[in-house]
């Protein structure tokens, strides 16, 4: 597995770790055979521009830790698309046909996740906490295989932290040393993401300067995060458009 590495800025001084765009932000960073840590969930708070860059790199056998694998055609669903990820570490993964009939076919590699049993192997990946105990999925399919104990006459499954060579994540806003800012749903994976991630680069719709934002009103802290790119209009699809007549 190639090991990610971060260069200095190319502009914006020496404190910004702001890029001109995707493609370069993921330059010397990703590689074949990588993991990644996606934020995300369904089509919100996902890093749209960089998952087109990362297409573009034409980097493959990718292990793509994230909630959902977008759909069809956007979101992770592009990666799917050109076969460049091997294997799925996520939580649901139903709206996605060729997610559904690779997996089927036998083509990619899958390991299901009770959803909050994800998010916390993220955070336990970003806490430097190796491993945990839950008692979510004691007694099924999940459990087999991993350690199992008692505690207080409570049954519980050992899961395993996760961490990623690289997490792309998607904020809000951001000022140049990196602190970020969530809007609301889209504060979902995407934290845990970026912590769990040896290199973090993050996609925001708005820069400002440091000291800029409140200490208070930061979400993540900058240590966390080595490079942003600013893509102020992104698509923002909408996954499931509901309507009806009055």
């Amino acid at each position: 597995m190639a090991q990610a590495t971060v260069a200095p800025p190319s502009a914006g001084g020496a404190k910004s770790k702001l890029y001109p765009d995707a493609k370069t932000a993921l330059d010397g960073v990703v590689a074949d055979d990588q993991t990644l840590a996606v934020g995300g969930f369904g089509l919100c708070g996902i890093p749209e521009a960089l998952i087109e860059a990362l297409r573009d790199s034409g980097v493959k056998g990718l292990t793509a830790i994230s909630n959902n694998a977008g759909v069809d055609g956007f979101g992770l669903g592009l990666l799917l698309g050109t076969r460049q990820i091997r294997k799925m570490i996520s939580s649901y993964v139903g709206e996605n046909k060729e997610f559904e009939r690779q997996f089927l076919a036998g083509e990619l590699e899958l390991e299901f996740n009770p959803q909050g049993t994800l998010a916390e192997r993220l955070r336990a990946g970003g806490a430097g906490i190796p491993a945990f105990f839950t008692a979510t999925g004691y007694g099924t399919v999940v459990a087999e295989g991993k350690e199992t104990r008692e505690f207080d006459g409570k049954h519980y499954v050992m899961e395993t932290a996760l961490v990623a060579d690289v997490a792309l994540v998607k904020a809000w806003k951001a000022d140049k040393a990196g602190n970020l800012v969530f809007h609301k749903t889209a504060r979902n994976f995407n934290p845990a993401c970026a912590m769990a991630g040896k290199v973090c680069i993050a996609e925001v719709e708005e820069v400002v300067e440091v000291g800029t934002i409140d200490p208070d009103h930061v979400h993540l802290p900058g240590i966390y995060v080595d490079r942003i790119v600013h893509n102020p209009s992104p698509e923002k699809r909408i996954e499931q458009r509901t309507v009806r007549s009055e």
